[in-house]
Formats: C-alpha cells, sequence, structure tokens
C-alpha cells in the first residue's frame, strides 16, 4: 500500500510516525515484518533522514525493534507493556468520564450518540477498519470534551501494544457488539449525569481485551510476547 502525499507544510518525521503507526496498529504491518528505511523513503519520496527519525520515535514507543546497521522490524506485542499502557488510560479516562457527566452536555452527548451510530454502519458493512476508526473517535471526543485533549496524544503514544491487542481481539465474536454496547452505556451515564455509571462503563470496557488473552494468543500465536 503506497502512502498518501505529505503535507508539505508539516514536517515529514511526525507524519511517517503517523501513516506507520497506524498500520501497525491495524495490523497492516504485523509483528515481525521488516521495514526498510530505503523502501520507504522511496514511497514517501524523502530522503532517509526523515524515515530514521520516524523508526526511532516508534522504537521509543515500542512498535518496532532496531537493529543497527541490519534492519528494523515491527515488534511483537508486550503484555507487560500493555498493561501499563492500560492501567494509565484507565486511570485518565475514568476521570474523564467522571468530569463530563458532571455538566450533563447535551450537544456532547448528541455528538458521541452519531459516532456510536457510525460504528453500527461500519460493522453491519463488515468495515473493522472504519469501525476501528470510529471507535478511536469516540474516546478522543471525550478526552476534547473534558478539555484535555492532548492527554488523548499522550495515551496514545504509550498506547501501540494495547491497541494491538485491541485489534486482535475485534474480529473474535461478539467483541464489536459488546463495544457499542459499552460506548452506549458511557453515554448514558454521561447523559443522565450518573458519574459513577459512566465510570465503571469505561473500567468494564476498557478492562475486557486483557482478561481475553489467552483466546487471543491462541489466534496469533506468533504475534504476542510474554
Amino acid at each position: 500500500m503506497r502512502p498518501p502525499p505529505l503535507d508539505r507544510s508539516r514536517q515529514a518525521a511526525p507524519q511517517v510516525v503517523e501513516y506507520l503507526r497506524e498500520r501497525i496498529i491495524a495490523l497492516e504491518f504485523p509483528p515481525g515484518i521488516v521495514l526498510s528505511r530505503g523502501e520507504l523513503a522511496l514511497q514517501f519520496g524523502l530522503s532517509q533522514t526523515p524515515v530514521r527519525d520516524a523508526l526511532m520515535r516508534l522504537e521509543e514507543e515500542g512498535l518496532v525493534d532496531i537493529f543497527a546497521q541490519h534492519k528494523t522490524v515491527v515488534s511483537r506485542v508486550d503484555i507487560g507493556a500493555a498493561l501499563q499502557a492500560q492501567f494509565l488510560r484507565s486511570a485518565i479516562e475514568i476521570e474523564v468520564a467522571r468530569a463530563l457527566a458532571q455538566p450533563r452536555d447535551p450537544v456532547l452527548v448528541k455528538r458521541l450518540r452519531a459516532t456510536i451510530l457510525a460504528q453500527k454502519a461500519s460493522l453491519a458493512a463488515g468495515d473493522l477498519a472504519q469501525f476501528s476508526a470510529s471507535d478511536m473517535l469516540f474516546h478522543r471526543q471525550m478526552y476534547a470534551a473534558a478539555g484535555v485533549p492532548d492527554l488523548w496524544d499522550v495515551v496514545r503514544r504509550h498506547s501501540g501494544h494495547i491497541d494491538r491487542l485491541r485489534r486482535m481481539h475485534l474480529p473474535l465474536p461478539g467483541k464489536a457488539p459488546q463495544i457499542l454496547k459499552d460506548h452506549a452505556r458511557i453515554v448514558d451515564g454521561i447523559a443522565r449525569g450518573d458519574a459513577t455509571a459512566a465510570e465503571a462503563s469505561v473500567r468494564a470496557h476498557l478492562s475486557d481485551t486483557l482478561s481475553r488473552v489467552d483466546q487471543i494468543r491462541v489466534r496469533y500465536p506468533t504475534y504476542v510476547t510474554n
């Protein structure tokens, strides 16, 4: 798949990071695949310097392993790193849900429910990639509404391992419908001004994938470590 044209008004390396991160989390670049700096530079129409910088950034996020003077490969999913990312995200997002439930913003509730409807349409069409994109949008909307949009970026930078686990979990029977139910419960709690219900719904929603690690390992035995 050829990457989209770069926005020349922005620095190149962050755009390469965004593109590669999305492909890695979507499992389009699965664990173990080799990422050639030269080939990527050619595809993006760049020198190798911004591509090298992008790969180093992804190494910091744990998404690739760089073997100096040899090769760069997409890392396997580390369960320990996934657990830590889950802890971070849960701690933040529970507080986000509480904050959103206190003022009860009907406009936000309408926006979140529209995103859930978009997710349902994607699921009906069998488009799990778009379903995942709408899933991310749902949570990003919550962070923005709570006035902490930068924390979403922080969470995303630390969530590569747990996000890939979630992407592996998504095709398993019942997972996608459960996400829709969880999202609806979160919004219902916010709409009622029930912070306790909103928090509980977020906690249950975010903890489900890690409770299914053994099931995920069976389906993807070479993708997961620890």
